[in-house]
């Protein structure tokens, strides 16, 4: 058995039928005519008058329609999964041959080795220039505090103790080469009195520095008192008042 279509003569619906009945039959408007006339009128529906008149649906007697046959949908389905699955195993995503991984950028023991000696002969040669430097700086700022009271002897009164913490309670000396001297003194002194503890200062350094403290040029002295703060260089004093 096969289906055809055609067009209702009467209502101008679509009408499915056996193709080997002669007559067929609306399901609208339940008109029944001839098969092929509505093949010709589907093919060429032009120029025909449709009378839309009421049909009564005849009972108990043969109908000539048909339901078209769909086809399983189950099994088209099942049939559509397995090409699915077929094709997604050919696209299935393959290494990109230009891609880096880890393992490709991953260096040789040898380099790896290379590398870290290079870092520790790096962090030697640090070591070897900085150290030097740090021993002198050390060794000379204990040289100087050792003798740091002869600095303040007849001009203020500088508290030369030691903190819990370690730091120095009233002054601190800092610098590659002990250039810079602050002091706090709670005794008021004059532009001179200044000037002798910086001129002293300078000698104690020269005397204790060696070759690289000789000059004077480089050394600032900060004397801070109540009301006034004195700022002693090479050439000369500078005074402000205290906030």
């Amino acid at each position: 058995m096969a289906t055809t279509q055609g067009m209702c003569t009467n209502c101008g619906s679509l009408v499915i039928f056996d193709d080997r009945d002669e007559n067929c039959e609306c399901v609208f408007c339940h008109c029944v005519f001839p098969a092929a006339e509505a093949i010709e009128l589907l093919a060429n529906p032009d120029g025909h008058e449709f009378k839309n008149e009421k049909f009564e649906a005849q009972e108990g007697g043969k109908h000539y329609y048909a339901t078209p046959m769909q086809p399983d949908i189950v099994a088209k389905a099942v049939q559509r999964d397995k090409i699915s699955k077929a094709k997604s195993d050919d696209l299935k995503i393959k290494p990109n041959e230009f891609e880096l991984s880890p393992n490709d950028v991953k260096a040789p023991a040898k380099m790896v080795i290379a590398i870290i000696a290079a870092a520790v002969v790096c962090v030697g040669i640090i070591l070897a220039i900085a150290w030097p430097m740090y021993n002198t700086r050390t060794q000379l700022t204990d040289a100087m505090v050792s003798k740091l009271d002869t600095v303040f002897e007849g001009q203020a009164d500088v508290d030369l103790s030691l903190n819990d913490d370690g730091y120095a309670a009233g002054y601190c000396i800092s610098g590659k080469t002990c250039q810079n001297l602050k002091v706090e003194t709670s005794d008021e002194i004059d532009e001179a009195a200044a000037q002798k503890i910086f001129d002293n200062y300078c000698d104690l350094r020269a005397s204790e520095g060696g070759d690289n403290a000789k000059s004077s040029a480089d050394v600032t002295v900060e004397i801070y008192t109540p009301t006034t703060i004195y700022t002693v260089k090479a050439d000369g004093v500078t005074v402000s008042e205290a906030d």
